[in-house]
This record gives structure tokens, sequence and C-alpha cells, in this order.
């Protein structure tokens, strides 16, 4: 318990030097997830929180869970696709990729789904949290070979510990993480779901954006360097 702590710690600590200005809470049925907005990537920022003042992500659910990878909430990719085809004429409606090396899938990290396109941009209307599991050196090496792409000692540190999703990392834009409600995030990746990975029974989510005044009190509890 000591050792998951301390990484958890040391997670934070390695952020909140960026001092992040957008805080939004997800309330579920499950309880609440804090979810810290990285402002390194400000279009996926600013379309998240314009998509939760619209009300597009009220009363929406997780609907794909897949154990010790990832919780995906908002529109599943069929829909979405499925409704583009409808209007084959209009531009599609993406988010840039906005993808920083330093920003990866350790367990928590907030992200962008998309779709199968040589841009890497992403959808409007999907998030997901990382969930993952401890990686190895041999796994992290193999990785790097792939990708071509380096992590520092920090982030290896974080991978072999607290785990994360890194054959994801330099393909999907991430763009957040939680800071409070790690548990809740927990429950809710361990809940039992169907053959398409849809939890047996539905859990739901509307997110709500913290105020100034919460974010500098959120922030005021976080570690700092």
């Amino acid at each position: 318990m000591k050792s998951i702590f301390t990484t958890l710690t040391f997670v934070l600590i390695t952020v909140a030097s960026y001092a992040q200005s957008r805080f939004v809470r997800l309330e579920t049925n499950k309880g609440n997830i804090t979810l810290m907005l990285y402002d390194e990537t400000p279009k996926h920022r600013d379309a998240f929180l314009k998509s939760i003042k619209k009300g597009l992500y009220d009363h929406a659910a997780f609907n794909r869970v897949i154990k010790a990878f990832v919780s995906q909430g908002g529109e599943l990719d069929e829909t979405i696709l499925d409704r583009e085809k409808l209007s084959p004429e209009k531009p599609l409606a993406r988010i840039p990729a906005e993808i920083v090396p330093e920003l990866f899938h350790k367990k928590g990290a907030l992200g962008a789904g998309r779709n199968d396109n040589l841009e890497h941009s992403s959808y409007l209307t999907q998030i997901y949290l990382s969930v993952g599991k401890p990686q190895t050196d041999a796994e992290l090496n193999a990785i790097e070979k792939k990708k071509g792409h380096q992590y520092s000692p920090k982030q290896r540190e974080i991978y072999k510990t607290l785990g994360g999703i890194p054959r994801l990392d330099l393909d999907y834009t991430v763009f957040g993480q939680i800071v409070e409600g790690m548990e809740v995030a927990d429950a809710i990746n361990s809940v039992p779901t169907d053959k398409n990975d849809l939890p047996l029974q539905a859990i739901t989510f509307t997110p709500k954006v913290l105020s100034k005044k919460e974010s500098a009190k959120l922030l005021e509890k976080l570690p700092k360097n």
C-alpha cells in the first residue's frame, strides 16, 4: 500500500508542476472522479469544455469497459460514424491531434477516442480513462523499438509501478488525468460486461466544470515540486 501511495504522489508531483488551470468532475453512479485537463493540449481541453457546456455528455455512459485496459465513455464509434454517413457532404467533425510525448498513457490518463484515420484526429464526444497494467523493462524496450520513441526515466518508473498502456502512446491524444477518485475509476473498470464490453448495469456520468475557486482549492491539495 505504501509503494502505491508513493507512486501516485510521484505522478501528481510530475503534473502539478505544469500548473494546469481547468478541472472537471465526473459525477458517476459509482462515485465522483476529478480530472485535470492539460493546458498543453488546448484544442482538446476547450472542445471537451465546450461539449460539457452544450450538455453533450449529460447522463452519458461508459459503454466500452475492458478490464485492465480502458473505460470508454460518450458516444460509440458506430454511432458517430453512422450519423456522419447521413451527411456525406459535410466535413468530418474532429479535433486535430495534439500528441505530446510527455503526456502518456499512465494509469488514470484521460484520452480522446478516434477512428483509424491517418491524422490521428479525435472524436468530439468520446473519451476514455486509461487503466492498463504495470510494465516490465522488456515490454517498454519493445514499445520504444517499435515506435522509435524513448521514454524518460520518470515515465519508465511510472509505467513499471503504477502501470498504463504504452502501446497507445503517440497514436492517441492524452489531454488530462485523474487527480481524485482513482478508486472509483477502478470500480468502473471492474464491472461485469457482456461480449461487446458493455457493462451489464448502466454506468452513467455527467461532467461538471469546477469553478475557479474550486480549482484553486484543489490545486492547493496537490503535491508541489
